[in-house]
C-alpha cells in the first residue's frame, strides 16, 4: 500500500510510525486509519514500535472533524468501527509499544495513546476526551481504554467534561508512564526502554503482553460494541451536527435543552 499519511523508519528492530498530516495536525482521516490497518496487519515483525505524530503543535489532534460533520449514521459507525479496530490491533500487537506524545493528543490521539503500551510525553502534552462538545461520544475506545487506565471516577469527570489535562496531570492520573522537558529526551528514554525489553527474550515479552492483554480486556469487546452503537446514535442528533459546525466555524456550539 502507498502510505500517503504514515511515515515509517526502522532502526535496531524499533519501527517508528509517525502519523503524517501536519495542516490537519496529524488528524485521524478515513484514509490515514485505512493506512493504519494496512500497516498493522503486514508488519514484518519488528522487534518493538514506536508511535507519534510530525513535530508541531499535535502528536495526533483527534479525528478528522471535517470528515465526520457530513457523515451519515451508517457512515458514523464504519468510521467507528475502522477507528476501533485500529485501537485493537496496535493493542494487540505481539511486541512493546510506545507513544511518543508531543503536543495536543486529543479525541481519537488520546485514544491511539491509550491503545500503546507505554506513554512517554513532553511537558507540551495535553490530553483530553472532548466529544461531548462536539456532540459525539468517544468512539476508538475512550469510553473503554479511559477508566481502565485512570479509574472509573476520573474517567466520569474527564468524559463527561470534555476536560483536558496537561502532562504532569495525566501523569499523577495514570495515563502517562513518564513526563519529559523536551521531545528529544522524550525519544532518547523511550528508545533506551525499548532497547532493555529488546534484550530480554522475545517470545517472553510477547507471553507476558498476552496474559495482561486479556486479563485487563475481560469485557471489553463487549463495552467496544456498546460504544459503537451510542457512536452511531450520536450521528443521528442535530447536536453532533450542530457541535461539528461550530468546531468547523470557531463558534461555541449552542446545544437544545
Amino acid at each position: 500500500m502507498d502510505y500517503q499519511t504514515l511515515l515509517l523508519d526502522e532502526h535496531d528492530g524499533v519501527l517508528t510510525v509517525t502519523v503524517h498530516r501536519p495542516p490537519a495536525r496529524n488528524a485521524l482521516s478515513q484514509r490515514t486509519l485505512t493506512e493504519l490497518r494496512h500497516l498493522l496487519t503486514h508488519l514484518s515483525a519488528p522487534r518493538a514500535v514506536l508511535l507519534t505524530g510530525s513535530e508541531g503543535p499535535a502528536f495526533i489532534a483527534g479525528a478528522d472533524i471535517r470528515e465526520m460533520a457530513t457523515m451519515t449514521p451508517d457512515e458514523g459507525e464504519a468510521f467507528g468501527a475502522l477507528g476501533q479496530e485500529v485501537t485493537t490491533l496496535l493493542e494487540q500487537l505481539p511486541v512493546p509499544v510506545i507513544a511518543c506524545v508531543d503536543g495536543y493528543a486529543l479525541g481519537g490521539g488520546c485514544e491511539m495513546a491509550m491503545a500503546c503500551d507505554f506513554v512517554y510525553a513532553t511537558r507540551k502534552a495535553v490530553f483530553g476526551q472532548p466529544e461531548v462538545l462536539l456532540g459525539l461520544i468517544p468512539g476508538f475506545g475512550g469510553c473503554v481504554r479511559l477508566f481502565r487506565r485512570v479509574g472509573v471516577a476520573k474517567a466520569r469527570e474527564l468524559i463527561y467534561s470534555g476536560r483536558r489535562v496537561d502532562a504532569l496531570e495525566a501523569h499523577r492520573l495514570g495515563l502517562v508512564n513518564e513526563v519529559f522537558d523536551n521531545r528529544e529526551e522524550m525519544f532518547a528514554a523511550a528508545r533506551l526502554v525499548l532497547a532493555d525489553i529488546a534484550a530480554n527474550s522475545p517470545a517472553a515479552v510477547s507471553a507476558c503482553k498476552s496474559v495482561i492483554n486479556t486479563v485487563d480486556g475481560l469485557g471489553v469487546h463487549e463495552g467496544l460494541r456498546a460504544e459503537l452503537e451510542a457512536f452511531r446514535q450520536a450521528f443521528t442528533t442535530d447536536d453532533m451536527r450542530e457541535g461539528t459546525a461550530a468546531f468547523l466555524a470557531k463558534r461555541s456550539p449552542e446545544f437544545r435543552t
